[in-house]
């Protein structure tokens, strides 16, 4: 087995000094979805996807991934913390292990615990946009997008200049437990770029703070994030990131309410990746990426007064190599693929552990008739714990009409345990289980693209069964929670996303999203005596909805969610954001939560109550 890794690894490296040639993208129907071996229009995908584009994100009263990801339909955002100090992220159902996180293509892993994937060192600014495809993507992303992936892709900018970007927001709300001091937040953004005609550099940081919102919920979050971009020759390219991120947050209620009372953590994240895309001929196309990430997680059920006791300190790292090629046969298209991969963990109640992944890709595309596309293909996967494992998949469309399209998938994945499921020792409270097996899924979906004169409609049903569903249970109220595979989750869903884009004026622009989303569940093979953490906590009623209109340089747009859980009460929340453009200065104001609506995510943690935020932003881009 080390053989073989050594092999890709050498292949991947070797791809580094071929030749490649970059996208250019402008509308977001010309969008192209790199999905590794292929690149499509996403106009042309046969797949559920869906995108929060660049004009949205300057748009939306958002200043985090967490915030923009609420507003995206199907998607559940669960916070502990807002304004991303913490959150949990799973798509049509799932829980918030079995999404893959992806930045610019390259899995965002961590070993120990989903919680984690989201500590980013993105800043906002310095997004291109965010591609959410829904469904399993085993022979596209491989391990862990199990119900889905979210693909992060950051600005590729070939001009030289500048950008800063400040704000400062209040619930005008004392702290009456505490300080006595108004509830407050503010932050910082730099961006900076050198474009050169062989290569271009950029370097983004970012720096939030807040009191909180209530006691012990305050936070500060910094970030870094350096990309370049080198042109060997004319047709060569190699691009290079490295990000880290430090994010410090009081816990209080995240873990172990109401004893956690006190609590803090600190999660700092380091990411480095390099990768190419080569042109070896007319046909032939050779694409590779090594990655490497690091999180250490503290965790002090006491705070920071009392840092001898009761403290949870974990230390994960992640390298993977990866290489993907493309062959255009004539009439169609062959992707082939293989990545490796090494985790570890060293913890202080998980203990050390090491697994190794190897995966091997095989896909290919083709038009079976002048309007039928079909692509299908598979995912072999071997884990050094869990040996080998296949997931096959296909999907397909075909144009009824120019405007009209209809599309289904079947599909397979699966989810590996994480390092926490398997061996955590937290005792009284949680312990792992080394008897814990992957989950496996299986997905059908059908559904309908239109497409005219401004107006998109795109809505889908689907079917999925996942075996040997992870879950953290008890018997009695004295006993750990522990994980165990409690059984089959069977999930019915449906879809619906409509856009609506009407341009009023030369200077005037109406847009309108609406989305709606369904889901249906219920366990086969379980023991229904067992108490649950997550059993039965996902959405079954979620609507999306926003209402932008542009006059010259003056943006509004109004966001409203509501969502319904299987359990528990449903809640709207409504959020707005005004801005007005001047020269090159943007100053805007933001209203969260504008009829201060009292609801909850996760356990009994209340979110925030209204909060308004007012920024300017200067850009020489």
């Amino acid at each position: 087995m080390k053989k073989i890794y050594l092999f890709i690894l050498t292949l991947a490296s070797t791809s580094l000094f071929a030749q490649t040639k970059q996208d250019t993208v402008i509308k977001i129907d010309d969008v192209v979805i790199n999905e590794n071996r292929f690149s499509t229009p996403i106009s042309k995908q046969n797949r559920n996807v869906y995108i929060i584009d660049q004009e949205t994100i300057a748009k939306l009263p958002a200043r985090t991934i967490q915030e923009m990801l609420q507003y995206a339909n199907g998607v559940d955002l669960r916070q502990r913390g807002p304004f991303g100090s913490q959150a949990d992220i799973s798509v049509d159902g799932g829980s918030f292990e079995q999404t893959v996180v992806l930045l610019n293509g390259t899995k965002i892993i961590d070993s120990q615990t989903a919680h984690n994937m989201l500590n980013l060192p993105i800043p906002v600014e310095a997004i291109e946009r965010i591609e959410i495809i829904r469904g399993p993507a085993a022979r596209i992303y491989g391990i862990n997008s199990l119900t889905g992936a979210i693909n992060i892709i950051t600005k590729k900018l070939t001009q030289s200049g500048f950008l800063i970007s400040s704000y400062a927001g209040s619930n005008f709300e004392k702290d009456a437990e505490d300080s006595g001091k108004t509830f407050n937040g503010r932050g910082i953004q730099f961006g900076a770029v050198l474009s050169k005609e062989k290569h271009q550099h950029s370097l983004f940081a970012s720096h939030d703070a807040s009191n909180g919102y209530r006691f012990n919920t305050g936070f500060e979050n910094n970030k870094l994030l350096y990309q370049g971009r080198f042109q060997i020759n004319s047709s060569n390219e190699i691009e290079a990131l490295f990000g880290y991120t430090k994010n410090g947050f009081g816990a209080n209620g995240f873990y172990a309410a109401p004893g956690d009372k006190n609590s803090d953590e600190v999660v700092q994240t380091t990411l480095a990746s390099i990768q190419s895309k080569s042109i070896l001929s007319a046909r032939w196309t050779l694409m590779s990426r090594f990655s490497y990430r690091y999180n250490d997680d503290d965790y002090r059920y006491f705070g920071p007064a009392r840092l001898d006791a009761a403290r949870s300190r974990h230390y994960t790292n992640s390298l993977a190599g990866e290489v993907n090629t493309t062959y255009n046969t004539g009439k169609g298209e062959l992707g082939l693929g293989a990545e490796v991969r090494s985790e570890d963990i060293n913890s202080s109640n998980i203990g050390k552990h090491n697994r190794e992944n190897l995966g091997l890709y095989a896909q290919y595309r083709t038009y079976l008739l002048e309007k039928l596309n079909v692509n299908f293909g598979t995912y072999l996967n071997y884990n050094s714990d869990y040996k080998w494992q296949l997931y096959p998949g296909l999907d397909a469309s075909y144009e009824l009409t120019h405007s009209l399209k209809i599309s289904g998938n079947i599909g397979t994945s699966q989810r590996l345990p994480s390092f926490t499921d398997l061996y955590l020792d937290q005792r009284p409270g949680n312990i792992g289980n080394t008897n814990v097996m992957p989950e496996n899924a299986f997905q059908s979906e059908i559904g309908l693209k239109f497409n005219k004169n401004g107006l998109g409609i795109q809505s889908s049903y689907f079917y999925r069964r996942i075996n040997k569903f992870i879950d953290w249970t008890k018997l009695v109220s004295s006993d750990p929670w522990q994980s165990n595979n409690v059984g089959d989750l069977l999930t019915r869903g449906i879809n619906v996303r409509s856009n609506f884009a009407l341009e009023l004026t030369n200077q005037s622009k109406f847009n309108f999203m609406l989305g709606y989303s369904y889901l249906e569940s219920e366990f086969k093979n379980t023991n229904t005596s067992l108490a649950s953490k997550y059993l039965i906590s996902s959405l079954k009623h979620q609507v999306t909805n926003t209402v932008d209109f542009r006059y010259q340089k003056l943006s509004m747009l109004l966001a409203t969610r509501f969502n319904q859980r299987m359990l528990g009460k449903s809640y709207w929340i409504n959020d707005v954001r005004i801005s007005q453009g001047i020269d090159k200065f943007t100053v805007f104001l933001d209203a969260q939560n504008i009829f201060n609506t009292t609801y909850f995510e996760v356990g009994a943690i209340p979110l925030p109550a209204r909060w308004f935020s007012l920024g300017v932003k200067f850009v020489n881009l």
